[in-house]
């Protein structure tokens, strides 16, 4: 057993808190919540009941975790209302308007610029 994979092993949950098990390696019945939503489940206000760990030499932590959630405890996607339909296209409207020009740019504003880009550069665009 590598030291890596022994680091990661807690299935009693006694090191972590809560049953750990090394990346790839958990058990039937666990899934995070991207895995969750690709069934169209969502984790319903249970609490973590387990997590995948590996090392990760990018984290100041020096590993990354993945929360589980058991399948069976799981329950389904609400469906989008109109009104959700609605305040989303507000949203993303709000977006793409620019606050100066007030027009619909056509793509989502950068905020780095926070501007859309005929008024971040006026000069450049004179020119072209």
């Amino acid at each position: 057993m590598s030291t890596a994979f022994s680091k990661c092993y807690d299935p009693s949950g006694t090191r972590f808190g809560v049953p750990t098990f090394p990346w790839r390696f958990a058990p039937d019945g666990y899934a995070t919540r991207r895995q969750l939503r690709d069934r169209g489940l969502r984790p319903g206000g249970q609490p973590v009941a387990a997590q995948v760990m590996r090392c990760h030499r990018g984290r100041k932590s020096g590993v990354q975790v993945a929360y589980l959630y058991r399948v069976d405890c799981a329950r389904p996607v609400r469906p989008m209302t109109s009104r959700k339909w609605g305040a989303l296209a507000l949203a993303m409207l709000a977006r793409r308007t620019c606050p100066k020009c007030q027009l619909d740019a056509g793509y989502v504003i950068p905020t780095s610029l926070g501007l859309c880009v005929s008024c971040a550069y006026p000069e450049e665009q004179r020119a072209a």
